[in-house]
């Protein structure tokens, strides 16, 4: 093998080395959160069964549960990958520690030997007086003190291979017992996950016995959401037109004429682009809208969880969260809108330059139309219902198109 290509496989080794750890961490934090949403969505699962609500609801619960289940097992699985990735570079790493101690150990070896042959004190005197030359005795000299010196440095070298080894054995024995305890916690997961199906099978077949009147209530449901998501867009589109037209006036020039494609952008000022870039620049990282919770229902279209030819669709996320907590603004921004749904349904608009987050199902509301508020302010209380849930729906909209909450949110 070339000098070149050890030296290629020598930083491939250590790049993947240093990565390992990060990758590791990063699971490992992502299944102690996941741990955590399961044992708070188990918590109201038996407050649920304790009061015995709807079995819808236990349903719907139990489906989130075996959903945060799945995702702990993803995480276990990759853990178990990087902890067999990291044993077989470890031991690559130790397999080419004992090819180059053996090398080192014959060297000195060989070394050892040919000093003890000369070993005499006369014959190295003798070596340095028959030089020729007061220059080549002093060659002779020097050649024996690096001798030395190498002698010295070559068994220094074996000791550092031999630590090094030690450490990679070290490290070798510990990934393997992590492992070890990765793949058991695997195999328990899964023991759970099959018993959180046979539960939700059981309160699957309880509620089969009444179809129509599920479909019925589902449609009612349904209906009562495309009416808010209409009177959502409305609201938007009539702030959009409204807020063109100041700005038009303020700059002597006229606003889009309704019907037309810019009438339902926000014509931006210079300061509403660095909002817009500002917010944009942020997906994936807001923070949620409540302190604590889990998504319970949610982006898109998808089949109802006990009648599979039933389609829900939600237009942002219902976030179940923990009774008499407050929602929060996601980012920085002016309160576009307050809206009155019904007495225990508010909800609050926040425009971020052409973008609007949207917080519905609250109780009470602390802001007002116009007043600015900043990151993680509390908006106001999230409404309990009769049964004791908290359930606050989030948008995320740019301009009047909808669009998924989760891939913004961190």
């Amino acid at each position: 093998m070339s000098q070149f290509i050890k030296i290629i496989c020598f930083f491939f080794i250590t790049t993947l080395c240093f990565a390992q750890p990060s990758e590791k961490q990063k699971l490992e934090e992502r299944k102690e959160q996941i741990l955590k949403e399961i044992s708070e969505n188990k918590a109201q699962l038996e407050n649920e069964k304790k009061k015995e609500k709807s079995v819808l609801t236990q349903i719907s619960q139990q489906k989130n549960l075996i959903e945060l289940r799945q995702k702990l097992l993803n995480t276990t699985a990759k853990q178990t990958r990087i902890l067999s990735d990291e044993i077989y570079l470890t031991q690559l790493e130790m397999n080419k520690l004992n090819r180059e101690l053996k090398v080192l150990k014959e060297d000195y070896e060989k070394m050892i030997v040919k000093s003890y042959k000369s070993r005499n004190e006369q014959s190295r005197i003798m070596f340095i007086l028959s030089s020729e030359n007061f220059l080549q005795a002093y060659k002779r000299i020097q050649y024996m003190k690096q001798y030395a010196g190498f002698r010295k440095m070559q068994g220094e070298e074996i000791k550092e291979k031999q630590n090094k080894l030690a450490q990679a054995e070290k490290r070798l024995s510990e990934s393997k017992k992590e492992k070890e305890v990765v793949i058991a916690q695997t195999e328990k997961e899964k023991q759970e996950l099959e018993k959180e199906k046979q539960e939700q099978e059981r309160l699957v077949k309880l509620i089969q016995k009444d179809k129509k009147k599920l479909a019925a209530e589902i449609d009612k449901k349904q209906k009562e959401a495309k009416d808010i998501d209409r009177k959502i867009k409305k609201i938007i589109a009539d702030e959009i037109a409204a807020a063109n037209k100041r700005n038009a006036e303020k700059a002597g020039t006229t606003a889009p004429k309704a019907g037309t494609t810019e009438a339902t952008k926000f014509v931006l000022t210079a300061e509403g682009k660095i909002e817009s870039n500002n917010f944009k620049a942020n997906k994936g990282k807001l923070p949620w809208p409540v302190e604590k919770g889990y998504i319970s229902l949610a982006h898109g279209d998808q089949p109802h969880p006990v009648h599979k030819n039933l389609t829900i669709h939600n237009s942002g996320v219902e976030i179940s969260t923990e009774p008499g907590s407050s929602a929060r603004a996601v980012f920085s921004g002016e309160v576009l809108q307050v809206q009155v749904i019904s007495a225990n349904n508010k909800a609050v608009y926040i425009q971020h330059g052409d973008f609007i987050t949207v917080y519905l199902n609250l109780s009470s509301v602390n802001v007002s139309k116009g007043q600015k508020v900043s990151i993680k302010q509390n908006i106001g209380k999230i409404h309990t219902d009769s049964s004791g849930k908290a359930v606050i729906k989030f948008l995320v909209l740019q301009n009047t198109t909808t669009l998924n909450p989760e891939a913004w949110l961190n």
